[in-house]
């Protein structure tokens, strides 16, 4: 009997601690799956080619964009807000990774490729942390949904680069021409078959050409269901519209509505989009812990005149280092995380990535230097951007450089972009952008002292840089 009542005392005990173990297991779940729902969620939206006054609430007189004026009104609409570079391949490397294309090889040394196309062999390299692979090694789903333009090659897409999903087109819409027609009127005139341009899911062409027409619904369907996939766990959405960059495609519902020809019709379908993504988190009941980030590439390409977009009051257009081609819309959107209001400071692209792993809870790689910094203050509790300077790159050369209200140039340029015409200047040109945002007035004969101080910020700038291997030539 003694014996039995010790067996059924040990069987007791063990059943005991079995019990412990199994609720603690429960709670540290129940933990784990409550962490993952109140980490925040991001959502990048980037257009292409739009330009600084290709919106309602950047003061476009005909094109409607209720949604993104939403988000501006219930978020943050930034005024001074820059791309790490003036044309596409080297604007998406320096959003993603935080470093200047000299840092990250997304740029030409020699000056005859600015971005990279079909038959190009280099890509974004792999040693370099995208946002998407930061966040995924820290629990995060990713997705890249739209143009890529950093490799079409197998080991450059963005599956190798830290996204879990991928739908979308490689490169530009605009290239793999299939027609007979010279280059610009085949991209002023809206047809599929013009461009041979592969549409992927992960590292598969599924259709060839990709049917831009209906592209843009299909970006955000994309985005939609992964966005319902995923909504126990935290996720990043890099969604990154093939439009407006010409050729314009707009879909049939969208086609002829808008007062602003194609092209609005375009942006205002790139509204529509928006919309859908914000109506999805608000049903999903994840409005309240996404952060939602539109903006755009570079500036307007002013070439295709009607078919390409505005840059407002500002001076020169995509392919320039002038404010219109490198000044950008920028909205930040998130319910109780972002503090409306209107934001005069300067941001860049640079800043998504410490921003975003600021907000997620996750600390940068120590090796890595970066170009940008944590904005999350600024989001939270509207207080001054700590962001003071902005370089201003054109391939490897410092174009001009911004140190607080005065830009100070080193360079001109065709003010159109195309054809390239980039000279070194005689005399150093100075501007006040808070006092002539159109760049009007040159004022370095009067401001020597801070001439000589943004000489000695780009000297220290310079100082930090290990460039690397050029990808693109």
């Amino acid at each position: 009997m003694i014996s039995t009542i010790s067996g059924l005392k040990s069987v007791s005990v063990f059943s005991g601690k079995i019990a412990v173990v199994m609720i603690c297991l429960l709670l540290a779940t129940a933990s784990n799956d409550a962490n993952a729902q109140t980490r925040p969620n991001f959502v990048v939206i980037f257009s292409d080619d739009q330009g600084y006054g290709d919106l309602g609430c950047y003061g476009h007189p005909t094109i409607k964009t209720p949604n993104i004026d939403r988000m501006a009104s219930e978020g943050q609409r930034w005024t001074n807000f820059y791309v790490g570079a003036n044309v596409c391949t080297p604007s998406r490397a320096c959003l993603l990774t935080g470093r200047y294309g000299i840092r990250n090889g997304m740029f030409s040394a020699s000056g005859k490729r600015r971005v990279l196309f079909p038959d190009s062999q280099g890509g974004l390299p792999s040693t370099e942390i995208t946002i998407a692979k930061h966040l995924q090694r820290n629990g995060y789903r990713t997705a890249c949904v739209g143009k890529w333009h950093l490799g079409h090659l197998n080991q450059y897409l963005p599956t190798n680069h830290g996204f879990d999903y991928y739908f979308g087109i490689p490169y530009s819409n605009d290239m793999d021409k299939s027609t007979t027609l010279e280059y610009y009127q085949a991209a002023s005139i809206p047809k599929v078959e013009y461009f041979n341009v592969p549409l992927m899911q992960g590292s598969k062409i599924i259709e060839r050409p990709a049917d831009q027409a209906t592209i843009t619904k299909r970006y955000t369907d994309e985005a939609i269901r992964f966005i319902s996939e995923n909504k126990k766990r935290p996720f990043f959405i890099y969604l990154a519209h093939s439009m407006p960059h010409v050729p314009l495609f707009a879909s049939e519902d969208f086609k002829d509505k808008s007062e602003r020809g194609l092209y609005g019709d375009v942006i205002e379908e790139i509204d529509w989009s928006v919309g859908q993504i914000l109506n999805t988190l608000k049903r999903e009941g994840l409005d309240k812990n996404t952060v939602v980030i539109f903006t755009s590439d570079n500036g307007p390409w002013s070439i295709f005149n009607e078919n390409g977009g505005s840059a407002g009051p500002l001076f020169g257009a995509k392919g320039t280092s002038y404010e219109g081609g490198q000044r950008v819309p920028a909205i930040f959107w998130g319910p109780g995380k972002v503090k409306p209001g209107v934001i005069s400071g300067i941001g860049s692209t640079l800043d998504l990535f410490p921003t975003i792993s600021k907000l997620a809870g996750v600390a940068l790689p120590n090796e890595i230097s970066y170009d940008g910094y944590d904005i999350s203050s600024v989001l939270r509790d509207n207080v001054p951007s700590p962001r003071k300077e902005m370089f201003f790159y054109h391939d490897d050369k410092i174009f001009a450089a911004r140190h607080g209200d005065f830009k100070l140039y080193f360079y001109s340029n065709n003010p159109t972009g195309y054809p390239e015409k980039l000279e070194k200047l005689d005399f150093y040109q100075l501007f006040n952008l808070q006092h002539d945002p159109s760049e009007r007035f040159n004022i370095a004969d009067k401001h020597a002292a801070v001439i000589t101080e943004i000489l000695e910020m780009v000297k220290n700038h310079q100082a930090t840089l290990k460039p690397s291997a050029s990808q693109l030539d």
